[in-house]
């Protein structure tokens, strides 16, 4: 008897439901789609380029309307002799400066035997380097730079390449750069040069709602799973779901995912509500699990004085409780600590990622407003994630 056979009950094409997976319609996006293509508009026309801005939540569609426009895009200026099309597309995520984000353009316009380092030049070189490069494409360029809110406040770039060729940097390149963010407060952050130069058509998108994302999972369901796997009470429940929580497309078909692993790992022929429960209580534990470690050294000494607090039952605790803590674990892991508002902002930021229940008190005159701190996560999960900690040490035991 084989120990591996193919699923013939519950997935159909379970890639259809993966975050890769690039649809050939779009769905729910119909104004964002209107404006995106009035914005391209000139491409087509020979033109310059507009320099485009999008922004919204992740998993609201950003990235995959701009895939599947810009391949639409590709596809019909094939027709027209004096258009010359190249899409460079670049995604951010590890990516801090403008430097990084020129360094990396160059080296996805050169062939993969002729890279330049990732340091030891001036960033004007750097970009000079980057103008050659795309000079020698020619034509209409459109740089998409996915994520491009983990740059932060170190933008140049973004002021450098639209400009380029007014400032005689280019002769035979039209550039064009398209900016992807899920920073909402991206945009109000960059410079006021930046701000005129790259945000030249805006376009917002809003979360999801409940029947959007049904109309979404509906859709990829028809091909990713067997007829008689999933009913509409499902998709409703993993839509609405989704709708509450993030207005993610990518959070409902993670949920979807999931819940047919579930079932299909339990030998079951269908997908049930109970399955759908199931798959969001271990997404969300795998997402606090992800968030916790993916903290900075000093969010994870935080987070151990913030434990051992709990173990010993002191917990809800004020920042004048966690801080004598956190120092003397900083200084037994041979770690500088910080001084005490720094501090708070780590415990600020477990709060944000939904590891710690903040609440705000206030005791009038006498007392004034603080805030309190507690566990909103399972502590063993917790304990699970610190043991793996390196180089992060505690006198408790239980640690």
């Amino acid at each position: 008897m084989a120990t591996f056979t193919r699923d013939t009950e519950i997935f159909r094409n379970e890639d259809m439901l993966r975050e890769d997976y690039q649809p050939d319609s779009i769905t729910a996006r119909e104004d964002e789609i209107s404006t995106y293509t009035a914005a391209l508009q000139p491409i087509v026309n020979g033109a310059q380029p507009r320099n485009i801005f999008l922004y919204g939540k992740t998993g609201v569609g950003k990235t995959a309307v701009s895939r599947y426009l810009l391949k639409q895009l590709q596809r019909d200026t094939e027709q027209y002799d004096d258009v010359e099309l190249s899409v460079c597309w670049l995604n951010c995520t590890n990516l801090s400066s403008s430097y990084q984000v020129a360094v990396n353009l160059v080296n996805q316009l050169r062939p993969v035997d002729d890279q330049i380092s990732t340091t030891g030049y001036p960033q004007q070189r750097v970009f000079d380097i980057l103008y050659e490069e795309l000079d020698q494409i020619g034509g209409t360029v459109l740089l998409v730079l996915d994520e491009i809110d983990h740059i932060g406040s170190d933008d140049e770039i973004l002021y450098e390449i639209p400009r380029a060729r007014s400032n005689g940097y280019l002769s035979e390149a039209k550039p064009g750069v398209i900016g992807i963010s899920n920073d909402f407060g991206f945009r109000d952050d960059l410079s006021p040069k930046v701000k005129d130069t790259l945000c030249e058509e805006e376009i917002h998108f809003s979360p999801y709602n409940a029947p959007e994302l049904r109309a979404i999972l509906e859709e990829r369901v028809a091909g990713a799973m067997y007829d008689d796997a999933v009913d509409d009470a499902v998709i409703a429940l993993c839509a609405a779901i989704a709708a509450q929580d993030t207005g993610s497309a990518r959070q409902a078909l993670d949920i979807l995912y999931k819940s047919g692993e579930i079932a299909r790992t339990n030998s079951e022929k269908r997908l049930t509500e109970e399955h759908v429960h199931q798959a969001r209580e271990k997404l969300e534990q795998s997402q606090v699990e992800h968030g916790m470690r993916e903290l900075t050294k000093h969010g994870h000494l935080a987070l151990v004085a913030m434990l051992q607090l709990a173990f010993e039952q002191e917990t809800p605790a004020r920042i004048r409780d966690v801080y004598p803590l956190y120092r003397r674990i900083a200084e037994r892991s041979n770690v500088d600590p910080l001084v005490r508002r720094r501090m708070h902002d780590h415990l600020a930021d477990l709060a944000m990622l939904g590891i710690l229940d903040r609440q705000m008190k206030n005791e009038g005159r006498a007392g004034g407003h603080y805030y309190q701190y507690e566990f909103d996560v399972d502590l063993d999960i917790v304990g699970d994630v610190v043991r793996d900690f390196d180089r992060v040490t505690s006198a408790y035991p239980r640690l």
